[in-house]
């Protein structure tokens, strides 16, 4: 087989490359380890940036986010028990963020692949990479016990934190940094109203809460928890009692509670490789970049990354402009770094340390202070959620 781009992964990233690719005119095959249905069956992030909801709809794969999405002007900070409202719009010249579940936006761009007719090859084995360094590298791989190769021009690595993308560039020639987080994220969703139409982003002496949601119907609330806990030692009635006692009496009176219909422990993670890219092969999404969901940055650095390479290909192709292919680290990175130092910075302004010394506990609350109680501070915060402008590719 031959095509022009080669995407490692059926995730969202790598649909979002493949449609983008495709109503460009440039050929391109993915391919996945997994199924489609285990794919849809990852829960995570729901809170999508401007700059992604623009490039969905760039995409052709809006419709129903528009329809179905709740934007979100506004969102809430909470410490010691006293609630500060953050107008995103008002901060940042009317910008907003759209509550999206990532299982629905995978869901539309599955079904626009499959509208397209462009390929994608689910349940690859044993996939390989071969001679990124050259102008023609390939792929190999397993399907049903068969061999199979793909000569390529390019080879995108949407494949995610444990794929085989980032592996197949030699040690030394990537430089890796990473800072592991002390606790994980208790996340449950259920099918109840949100207890608060904004998000909540909440402190309390026994750990963080964030109260999201998916849609009017359905919630999706976190709780800090220690490493060492197990899904199994958290009964849905603990967690909404858990829940209930990190809120203010007004909040918590008005929680409704129910079934789970999913519950998990994340731990947290900040991870990045330099640079992204290793002759022909890009590096996208988690596969070269991790964050703690505190900022919600995750999917949205990932769409950041397909933002730059679909259209330093699209130039590479449409007007021959290959200086720009050894640009697309440069231009990803500054962005990841940015979106890293934000993750970073809500983490250690929401969450408990149990290291911390007194000297960095009253830091901790000396940067509440300030970045709650005045507009540069809540500005701040404000431009970095709804998300930082993309660079022009030129």
């Amino acid at each position: 087989m031959k095509t022009q781009v080669v995407i490692i992964g059926a995730g969202p990233s790598g649909l979002l490359l493949g449609q983008l690719l495709h109503r460009a005119g440039i050929d391109n095959l993915i391919i996945e380890r997994r199924t489609p249905e285990y794919v849809l069956g990852r829960i995570r992030a729901g809170i999508l940036e401007s700059g992604t909801v623009a490039l969905l709809r760039e995409a052709g794969v809006g419709a129903r986010m528009d329809a179905e999405g709740l934007v979100h002007h506004g969102v809430e900070f909470l410490f010691d028990g006293q609630r500060t409202p953050v107008s995103l719009s008002a901060l940042t010249g009317g910008k907003s963020v759209m509550v999206y579940g990532q299982t629905e936006v995978t869901r539309d761009l599955m079904a626009a692949r499959a509208d397209s007719g462009a390929p994608v090859i689910y349940g690859a084995d044993n996939v390989v990479l071969h001679d990124m360094k050259s102008d023609r590298p390939y792929v190999t791989f397993d399907k049903e016990g068969e061999p199979c190769r793909v000569e390529c021009d390019f080879i995108a690595g949407c494949d995610g934190f444990h794929g085989v993308s980032r592996q197949s560039i030699p040690a030394a020639s990537r430089r890796e940094f990473e800072s592991v987080w002390p606790f994980g994220w208790l996340g449950m969703l259920a099918d109840t109203p949100p207890v608060n139409p904004e998000l909540i982003y909440a402190h309390h002496e026994r750990g963080f809460v964030l109260c999201s949601q998916r849609s009017l119907t359905r919630s999706r609330y976190y709780l800090q928890v220690p490493l060492s806990d197990r899904v199994e030692q958290w009964s849905d009635e603990r967690f909404w009692q858990e829940l209930t006692r990190r809120l203010p009496a007004d909040l918590g009176n008005k929680l409704v509670t129910g079934h789970s219909l999913e519950k998990s422990i994340a731990p947290l993670r900040s991870y990045v490789v330099e640079p992204m890219q290793y002759g022909r092969l890009f590096l996208v999404g988690d596969a070269a970049h991790i964050v703690p969901p505190t900022g919600a940055k995750g999917l949205n650095l990932a769409a950041s990354d397909v933002n730059y390479l679909w259209r330093i290909l699209r130039e590479y192709y449409l007007r021959g402009r290959g200086d720009l292919l050894a640009r697309y680290s440069g231009y990803a990175l500054d962005r990841v770094w940015k979106g890293e130092r934000f993750s970073w910075f809500m983490t250690h302004l929401l969450h408990d340390f149990s290291e911390k010394s007194p000297f960095d506990r009253k830091m901790q609350q000396a940067d509440r202070r300030y970045y709650l109680g005045s507009r540069a501070g809540l500005t701040t915060i404000a431009e970095n959620y709804v998300g930082l402008p993309y660079e022009t590719v030129a």
